[in-house]
């Protein structure tokens, strides 16, 4: 079948997206679902009904609230040792004062990945375990359809208000009798943030027309992400929270019923890790605290213990209790029981077996063989012991019998929650094999027929033989298309837990494997085409030779590998040494290249010889260029401007034979500036040198003087007015970042900031728009008005101008030397190694992408793109 190489790329990419589409599929796990939201409100299950004729419970309905209002306090970014380490004990005492001797509960909550806001939320308020999906929506959060707490409030008719980040009121759209949202991508902003929120406390506090109050601040999160967990600013906003819950807490002891508490709740949604970030699941980022306060609890006494660990999701189910609502359906989450320990024995029974019941249930709606689960066997036995209980209970006995019994049965009913709750949570984190195996054949089968079919499909036809009529009529396809059917029907009728692929109808999947069959009939074809030509004997072997060279398999070998080391979880959290190896080993196969280049290829060239003696009038004539000697040379006299420019031309040659060894330089330095990935990211850095307060002239100093040379490296080719466009914007740049606090003026001897930093990032942001709106004008004229190259060029390098001052404003002070070495690398790459060298766009463009991607871990940014 004859193709042209458009339509033959465009087919190649609709089955790869095929089969990206099914190992997506199988990689994100469904979630744990059960019945839609409207469906939720079904009668609560009566209590177990006891064993014996005529005996039937009177407890049929949901129990009453436990509280009458209850404040959640939710600090973003908030980690355990804040509260319960050193620095809560310093910075936070009064809730130091309550977890250690006041009526509370405290508990270290963990957090599952991914570690960011939105996925948080939705565990905290419907119990279930969002999934890395739920990341690509974090930004643009759609409202929560799914069973939760705030609906639950909200149809029982509690009246809820909101201060907080505003996704809160993107995922609860017409839940809030009142809110007021705070936007959390201006992280350098850390007082404002939360002033907005704190505004409204005073009012609302003297106000009883609510039942829930929920408070999310940001600030200490942004201060995580400029300047990380051990900042001077820590201290002062862990201060200012605990005046908060102080206020709070008096406020709601102030204003208590004789019939009901009121309860406060601190909590995070994740913390930080040792630089600042989270997403991930180190201890520092999954490990929040969590705050039961309420004067039904009973006072502390004794030496402090150390904190029990829960789940993040049991909030969901516990809050849910405590105000008397359903748990939501889809709840993993147990209940936790020291905060009902108060009550009596038979209400503990019956909050135990609703979230045992609650939880049976979504394992039966997801598990097919539900009732081989040891939590479900479990439960069952709990709840027959749970009734034997009842009839005791009913029959008023009350002996030591009865209450030994019920500790008995509430340890069982523990137990099966336990384990429910585990089986649920591994079906979110069990991954759909299967799928992801055929949906890894396809890529890597048209991966294959792609790299077979490259040099036709570069070739100036652009036209080309694909092998794929003859092995659809072959045995071999067949004999493929029933083997794997009969793996299909193998695999489909044996799996235990659901597969999306086996879902799917016959047909679809018949249709699926004689693709597959038909692509590696087509891979086969096409080796054995290879390997026949090859058989041939060749009739030009100067052009019929490989031309692949040692920067070719380089690229393409790495390529691959980092490719392939993504399939492993330690490559993944340390790619950042994939990429520094690579770019290491591209330097010195380039100087291998430079040193071949000026000094192997130049002595065997007879051309070379040509221009040698063209160039050098005295040196006499050799019939062997091996033989030629170049310092002979200074013994004859040379003219004064030929021997000037064999100089230049010398000094470049060198120059450039240098340039491999001063990126490797560069590159060291780098690395030495900020410590990422895993298992090193806790050790101290230059970067953390440079941004402790201590250290700010020096930070200062380094980040005027990157400026400057950024200055330098990119005005060349700039226009005038846009030279000065970037010398102000640069100005601008520095101006804000003394602004924030980050660097100080010479003349500024005090701490205290300019201003908040706004007048001076969109004084930036003016001159960034002019510089590119100027590079565009001069792109359309070189295209529409006068097809001129010169002004083509200046237009695309004063868009590169703009985006490179746009940049700068974004770095961190301290990472502005790499974006320095950047621009320095890149020059010193195109002028003397690129151009040199002669490589062509496929072999730069790759190199630019390594290096990028080198770069990228050299600033240590990653943590910058979460929230």
């Amino acid at each position: 079948m004859r193709l042209r190489s458009g339509v033959f790329a465009s087919t190649c990419l609709l089955v790869q997206a095929l089969g990206v589409a099914l190992f997506l599929r199988g990689f994100f796990p469904v979630p744990v679902r059960s019945l839609p939201r409207r469906e939720a409100r079904a009668d609560s299950p009566a209590e177990p009904a006891p064993p014996g004729p005529g005996m039937v419970s009177n407890w049929t309905k949901i129990p009453a609230p436990l509280f009458n209002k209850v404040v959640v306090v939710l600090i973003d970014a908030l980690r355990d040792d804040f509260v319960f380490g050193s620095k809560g004990k310093q910075f936070m005492p009064y809730t130091t004062q309550v977890v250690e001797k006041g009526t509370s509960y405290s508990f270290v909550a963990e957090a599952k990945p991914p570690t960011v806001t939105m996925p948080r939320i939705k565990a905290l308020m419907t119990g279930s375990i969002p999934g890395f999906i739920d990341v690509v929506v974090n930004l643009n959060s759609p409202a929560l359809l799914e069973d939760n707490l705030i609906w639950q409030a909200k149809a029982a008719g509690k009246r809820i208000i909101f201060y907080g980040d505003d996704t809160w009121v993107k995922l609860f759209p017409k839940h809030f009798m009142e809110y007021d949202g705070t936007t959390s991508f201006f992280v350098s902003d850390f007082t404002e943030v939360d002033d907005n929120v704190t505004r409204h406390l005073d009012r609302v506090l003297k106000r009883e027309d609510w039942d829930i109050l929920i408070l999310h601040y940001l600030g200490l999160d942004h201060i995580g992400h400029i300047s990380g967990p051990n900042s001077p600013l820590v201290g002062p906003k862990l201060r200012e929270m605990d005046n908060i819950l102080k206020k709070i807490h008096i406020s709601l002891l102030s204003k208590e019923e004789a019939s009901l508490p009121n309860l406060l709740v601190v909590c995070g949604d994740h913390g930080m890790s040792e630089t600042g970030s989270h997403g991930g699941s180190s201890e520092g980022e999954v490990h929040t605290p969590l705050l039961f306060i309420s004067s039904a609890f009973e006072k502390r006494s004794g030496p402090l213990t150390q904190p029990e660990r829960v789940q993040q999701t049991d909030l969901a189910s516990t809050l849910a209790v405590g105000l008397g609502l359903p748990i939501s359906r889809n709840s993993v989450g147990n209940l936790i029981l020291p905060v009902v320990g108060g009550k009596t024995m038979r209400e503990q029974l019956r909050f135990v077996h609703l979230n045992g019941f609650q939880l049976s249930r979504l394992l039966q709606e997801n598990t097919p063989a539900y009732e081989k689960d040891p939590g479900y066997e479990h439960f069952k036995i709990a709840e027959k012991s749970h009734g034997n209980w009842i009839k005791l209970y009913l029959e008023g006995n009350n002996s030591e019998i009865l209450l030994n019994l019920g500790k008995k049965v509430l340890k069982q009913y523990l137990e099966a929650l336990k384990t429910l709750s585990s089986s649920l949570s591994k079906q979110v984190a069990q991954y759909d094999m299967y799928s992801m195996m055929v949906g890894t054949v396809i890529i890597m089968e048209v991966l294959l027929l792609l790299l077979l079919s490259v040099p036709k499909a570069l070739s100036k036809r652009a036209e080309f033989e694909v092998p794929l009529s003859p092995p659809l009529f072959s045995l071999l396809f067949y004999l493929m298309c029933l083997m794997l059917c009969a793996v299909h029907v193998i695999v489909c009728t044996s799996a235990e837990s659901l597969c999306y692929f086996c879902s799917m109808s016959w047909l679809t999947a018949v249709g699926v494997m004689m693709l597959i069959s038909a692509l590696m009939c087509g891979i086969l074809s096409a080796v054995a085409k290879i390997f026949e030509n090859s058989r041939l004997p060749l009739k030009n072997p100067a052009v019929s030779s490989s031309s692949w060279s040692e920067i070719d398999v380089l690229i393409l070998a790495g390529t691959i590998g980092h490719v392939l080391s993504l399939g492993a979880s330690s490559f993944i959290e340390e790619e950042h040494q994939t990429w520094y190896f690579l770019i290491n080993t591209l330097c010195l196969v380039l100087c291998q290249e430079l040193c071949r280049n000026n000094f192997l290829l130049k002595e065997c060239d007879p051309q070379h010889s040509t221009n040698v003696k063209q160039n050098f009038d005295s040196l006499g004539e050799t019939s062997d260029c091996k033989n030629i000697d170049i310092p002979a040379a200074d013994n004859s006299k040379l003219d004064k401007a030929t021997s000037s420019s064999e100089f230049m031309k010398g000094s470049h040659k060198w120059i450039s034979l240098a340039t491999p060894w001063v990126i490797l330089i560069c590159c060291r330095l780098l690395r030495s500036l900020n410590q990422t990935g895993v298992q090193w990211a806790h050790r101290p850095d230059f970067g953390h040198w440079l941004t402790s307060s201590e250290h700010k002239p020096e930070l200062s100093f380094l980040a005027a003087v990157s400026l400057l040379m950024i200055f330098f490296l990119v005005q060349r080719r700039c226009s005038l007015v846009s030279k000065i466009a970037m010398a102000l914007g640069l100005l601008g740049v520095y101006s804000y970042r003394a602004a924030v606090g980050n660097v100080i003026f010479p003349w500024q001897h005090g701490g205290k900031d300019i201003s908040k930093g706004i007048t001076e990032a969109r004084f930036v942001y003016v001159f960034v728009l002019g510089i590119v709106f100027t590079g565009t004008k001069d792109l359309l004229k070189s295209q529409v008005i006068s097809a001129d190259s010169s002004m083509k060029s200046t237009g695309l390098w004063e868009v590169y101008s703009g985006l490179v001052l746009l940049a700068a404003l974004l770095f961190r002070p301290h990472n502005l030397p790499v974006l320095v070495f950047c621009l320095l690398i890149q020059t010193m790459m195109t002028k003397y190694i690129w151009r040199p060298l002669k490589f062509d766009a496929a072999q730069i463009t790759i190199m630019h992408y390594w290096f990028g991607q080198a770069f990228f871990y050299f600033q240590n940014i990653s943590e910058m793109f979460q929230k």
